[in-house]
């Protein structure tokens, strides 16, 4: 006697059956095990792409909600050909910085200088600039500034912030006689370090073969164009170096004693050029978040942008670098008879003076300031220079 499924099958009907078609019931219309998986990646990839945007989207609104600009900072900045340097856009108007109409940062300066005017300037790099504060009104020179119109209140005092992200004390030798001096400026602050010594130890790494890139490794290009990967770009380089210099992973063997040799050289000729120009020449050692007293993990978290640019570094090797450079600063300032600015660790080494390993948050930058206004209003020359302006 024929069962049911053979009955059926003689019937013409079809046969129950479990898993996936036959290749010939695919062809009659049924979607194959293949079409299946190119439509589910499909489908993840547009999620992903989306998702992408979203978030692209969600940083540049944060972006322009805290800086009133989603354009990237290098748009901040033109180059100047004849000088071979960038320098700032002029009349740029943003929430927390504005230039004036000579591309510097802070209020406009009067040209030519009225008489009994005191003029102070400042010569550095991103530092000096501060493009972490909150706004004009909290970047250390503007505030020095003040502090010493109300040191010499019968003074009229203004001030030119010749600092510009990336200089280096060859940069700032430029910038001071091309853009400063002719500002006629009767007192000069000088901060500089960080990127000259940056700039030496890459070169060293690469000649001892412990890191193959003299230069700072350029962005990807989507890097370049789009906030997400910027910021996960970095990131990823904060997180690798920090790892490598846990596990002291090619790090650089320097000798300590050659140190900062050119920059002492270029900081000695920036600092005379600047005494040509002003009556009264300062120049401050350098601050960090990098503490000797501080715990591994916190070392290398004030480390992080500076292993960034020095990934071939530790943070023991890094204090000893800034140490070396605050030395050679307080030998040039010797030589040559500046007035020495001391106390790069009154600012307190954390987050809240310190936006990163060398940048100043509001607090940090007030900091800085009360190092500079009071060592200059105690300096018996620079109130010389104040009395003959009275």
């Amino acid at each position: 006697m024929a069962t049911p499924s053979k009955r059926a099958a003689s019937q013409g009907q079809p046969t129950a059956r479990f898993g996936l078609p036959r290749a010939d019931e695919s062809a009659r219309g049924g979607l194959s095990s293949r079409a299946l998986w190119t439509g589910l990646i499909g489908v993840t990839a547009v999620v992903l792409l989306l998702a992408v945007f979203a978030a692209e989207f969600g940083l540049r609104w944060l972006q322009q909600r805290k800086h009133g600009t989603a354009s990237t900072v290098e748009q901040q900045y033109r180059i100047d050909e004849q000088l071979g340097l960038r320098v700032p856009i002029a009349n740029l108007r943003l929430p927390s910085i504005q230039t004036n109409s000579l591309g510097f940062r802070g209020p406009e300066i009067a040209v030519p200088k009225p008489e009994g005017r005191l003029r102070l300037a400042f010569l550095g790099a991103s530092t000096t600039w501060c493009a972490e504060v909150s706004s004009n009104a909290q970047v250390w020179a503007q505030i020095v500034a003040e502090d010493l119109q109300r040191a010499f209140p019968a003074s009229h005092i203004d001030f030119v912030n010749g600092g510009v992200p990336g200089y280096t004390v060859r940069s700032s030798l430029k910038n001071l006689e091309a853009r400063v001096a002719p500002l006629r400026p009767d007192v000069i602050v000088i901060y500089h370090a960080t990127n000259d010594m940056s700039a030496e130890l890459r070169r060293i790494a690469a000649e001892k073969g412990v890191y193959d890139r003299a230069r700072v490794e350029s962005d990807s290009w989507l890097a370049r164009h789009t906030l997400l990967f910027n910021l996960a770009e970095k990131n990823i380089r904060v997180w690798t170096a920090q790892r490598r210099s846990e596990r002291r992973i090619d790090t650089l063997e320097v000798d300590w004693s050659t140190l900062g040799a050119a920059f002492r050289t270029e900081l000695r000729q920036l600092v005379r050029g600047a005494q040509r120009t002003a009556a009264v020449v300062a120049i401050a050692t350098f601050s960090t978040r990098l503490r000797a007293e501080q715990s591994a993990k916190e070392q290398l978290d004030a480390a992080a942008s500076a292993l960034y640019y020095m990934p071939f570094m530790t943070p023991e090797s890094l204090l000893q670098a800034y140490a070396r450079y605050n030395e050679v600063i307080r030998e040039v300032a010797n030589e040559t008879g500046a007035l020495l600015i001391e106390g790069e660790h009154d600012i307190p080494g954390d987050a809240a003076h310190f936006a990163d390993s060398v940048h100043f948050t509001d607090a940090g930058s007030r900091r800085m300031a009360a190092r500079v206004s009071q060592a200059l209003a105690r300096d018996s020359r620079v109130e010389a220079v104040v009395r003959a302006m009275q």
